[in-house]
């Protein structure tokens, strides 16, 4: 059995609990029992959260024992979910000292590495000690980096438009990109000034999400626009963020019974957001997708492969993926962009009224306050079959 492996009892007591939630044996994954979840609802984990879960327990296996913790957290698995317990294990964990791999031990880790331990952490004292109310770490929000400013981005979106229209940064040399690369990424950054869609959303963007002349652009909002609306929430029910969080997450021991019903009420009064949502493009902005269509479709005119190529967004050289024509991935966007950003703030470089832009597509993103088309509006544009 897996939990013999263990040397203290507590953990031991863990991974067998863990072994019914998520087992090691692939054989009985199907049957593998529920636990409880976002308000109460059972639910089976999937396979990437069943490695979190096993290495949280690699990680209580490596910090019982040790000094920082009491000596009665070897005892049993319900000791492990005591704050006593908990604040140095959180403390050895969040300094990086619980590691596997020895070369890494001492390296920090990282906020969305700590948030998958606290969720764990949570998901697996409901089932050790349900109905217990247990005291979580908290995990600090990072202060969001700035944004672009309105003057920058408008100055952004002028030069786009005059690259894209006139063909100007083409005849720049030395810049690190092709004349492919350019057009590629014109067309990217006017859709985000123009959508505030993420990377994610981006990359999901398929051919017949553009209107019949480029007029408008479907966005698939999905899980992102869940988090987004929290503070909507929030705002109705006039309590904060976090208390909204823990409401949803069902963690409802840790608010009071007002705070909770404001929550409930709030997501009852607001109307459900829309999966899809479409954007109106600025005139500029279809003049630099339609420049990047044309290159776009000579490169999957050369793909060698059948069927449908309907990304949006492709790749212009030969990757781990395929051959130039294929549809581009968050992470490769994301590349794309910062590459292609980067080597517009050497072009600008010097010119008056422009300001260095960061590289990384979320600081422009949630600079832009776009309103999607009313129904009426989305019913009388003319789409792609």
């Amino acid at each position: 059995m897996m939990a013999e492996r263990y040397a203290a009892a507590s953990v031991r007591q863990l991974a067998a609990v863990v072994e019914r939630i998520a087992p090691r044996d692939r054989a009985r994954w199907e049957a593998r029992e529920k636990v409880p979840g976002a308000g109460g609802v059972l639910i089976q984990v999937s396979r990437s959260r069943a490695d979190q879960l096993w290495m949280v327990v690699g990680m209580f296996d490596r910090a019982v024992g040790r000094e920082e913790l009491p000596g009665r957290a070897a005892r049993s698995a319900a000791q492990l979910f005591t704050w006593t317990t908990l604040r140095p294990f959180w403390e050895l964990a969040a300094a990086g000292m619980l590691r596997s791999r020895e070369q890494e031990v001492g390296r920090p880790l990282p906020v969305a590495s700590l948030r998958i331990v606290r969720d764990c952490l949570d998901m697996l004292a409901r089932v050790v000690v349900p109905g217990k109310r247990v005291r979580l770490p908290v995990v600090e929000q990072p202060a969001p980096k700035q944004v672009v400013p309105a003057r920058a981005r408008t100055a952004l979106y002028r030069e786009l438009v005059d690259m894209a229209g006139a063909g100007r940064w083409e005849r720049q040399a030395g810049l690190g990109l092709s004349v492919e690369e350019r057009a590629r990424l014109l067309a990217m950054v006017a859709v985000v000034l123009d959508t505030g869609a993420r990377s994610g959303e981006l990359a999901a963007l398929r051919m017949p999400d553009l209107a019949v002349g480029e007029e408008a652009v479907a966005v698939r909002r999905r899980v992102q626009r869940g988090a987004s609306r929290v503070e909507e929430i929030a705002a109705v029910a006039e309590v904060r963020p976090a208390s909204v969080h823990r409401v949803l997450g069902g963690r409802w021991e840790s608010v009071s019974y007002a705070t909770r019903q404001r929550v409930l009420a709030a997501v009852e009064r607001l109307e459900p957001a829309r999966e899809v949502e479409w954007y109106r493009l600025r005139e500029g902005t279809r003049v630099a997708v339609r420049r990047w269509l044309e290159v776009r479709e000579r490169v999957i005119g050369a793909l060698p492969l059948e069927g449908g190529r309907p990304g949006v967004w492709v790749t212009l050289s030969a990757t781990t993926a395929g051959p130039p024509g294929i549809t581009l991935g968050p992470r490769g966007l994301r590349m794309s962009y910062g590459r292609g950003m980067a080597a517009l703030n050497l072009a600008m470089g010097g010119r008056w009224g422009w300001e260095p832009l960061p590289t990384t597509m979320e600081q422009l993103r949630r600079a832009v306050d776009a309103e999607p088309l009313e129904e009426g509006e989305v019913a009388r544009l003319r789409l792609r079959e």
